[in-house]
């Protein structure tokens, strides 16, 4: 495994960290059995980083974390929790008396006097306009809540303006082989600023795993079922808002470039660390042995600059048009 700063926290966490939306909630049935041992799995290969969200499963996702954190009391890990999205998405509603008593429901629900990093969750690009909002959250920081806070955006824009607030110390965005914008200027800015960077949907919803196909089903309660077209979220997070079929035909040829006794899902993984402005890679893991082969892609030698050239060229001729000035 692989450990990097991440930013202004100062905190070493490891390169590939645990995912949490799916042992919550809108990834088929969830087992919590299977959730705690995949991540005592993960914790096994040197995970240190888990992000989670209190929507996960109405605050679920946090609580499985929490009985996980008390089995491995004693260790030391950093969980990364967001905030906002279990109201309606509304401007008004954020406040400082809210943000205290999502932050105090966190607290509950991972079992954590104090949260390690707490993200504003995918808000409105009008929030990165308010300084209040930062402000209150400064002042959790001095309360002692919260040891750290940062962002999860949805576009890059969002991400360069609200790392101008000297308190942000992490931003969470959309960063895969299918959504390459980030690394235009983006990477470049968080890195001179001191921010951590955590990669997420890395691997386009399971579509840069390579085990999909054109007959693949989706369980209902699944977002690659019922949030294709955004119905539920923006579409942008559901198989990185490229077109199905066009994110098949781009495996495709990227499964030639996979190196001997790698996976798929683990170049990809290991592409995202190749850019020394990610702080780590924050892909989802349902079993433990999703966990442990998620955490080896960290240990894969370095891509050949010629793979990284080729795999650049593909994105700029199959999906660059699709998706680049989306998001």
């Amino acid at each position: 495994m692989q450990y990097r700063r991440l930013g202004k926290t100062g905190r070493s966490v490891s390169a590939i960290g645990f995912g949490a939306w799916a042992i919550g909630a809108d990834w088929g049935a969830v087992d919590d059995a299977e959730s705690l041992r995949a991540l005592h799995a993960a914790a096994d290969a040197g995970m240190t980083l888990i992000d989670t969200a209190d929507v996960y499963g109405d605050g679920h996702s946090e609580s499985v974390i929490g009985q996980f954190l008390r089995e491995r009391s004693g260790e030391r890990f950093f969980v990364a929790t967001k905030m906002g999205r279990r109201m309606p998405i509304d401007m008004a509603l954020y406040t400082p008396d809210n943000f205290r008593a999502w932050v105090d429901r966190s607290r509950d629900n991972l079992r954590m006097d104090r949260l390690d990093l707490v993200q504003l969750h995918c808000l409105p690009t009008d929030i990165y306009y308010h300084p209040e909002a930062f402000a209150a959250l400064d002042d959790l920081v001095a309360a002692g809540a919260i040891a750290n806070y940062g962002v999860s955006v949805a576009r890059v824009e969002e991400g360069l303006k609200a790392i101008e607030y000297p308190g942000v110390a992490s931003v969470q965005i959309v960063f895969n082989m299918l959504r390459q914008r980030p690394a235009d200027h983006f990477l470049a800015e968080a890195k001179r600023r001191d921010v951590g960077v955590l990669a997420r949907v890395p691997l386009a919803s399971g579509l840069l795993t390579g085990k999909m196909g054109r007959q693949t089903a989706f369980d209902a309660s699944d977002h690659r079922s019922y949030n294709r077209h955004g119905e539920a979220f923006d579409v942008g997070e559901t198989f990185a808002g490229v077109d199905y079929d066009a994110g098949l035909a781009f495996v495709e040829e990227v499964r030639s470039l996979v190196p001997g006794g790698a996976t798929m899902a683990q170049m990809a993984l290991r592409w995202i660390l190749m850019f020394d402005g990610v702080t780590a890679a924050i892909p989802g893991a349902k079993s433990p042995e999703q966990a442990k082969a998620n955490a080896a892609a960290a240990d894969l030698a370095a891509i050949s600059p010629a793979t990284l050239e080729r795999i650049s060229a593909m994105y700029q001729e199959r999906i660059k048009a699709l998706v680049h000035q989306r998001w």
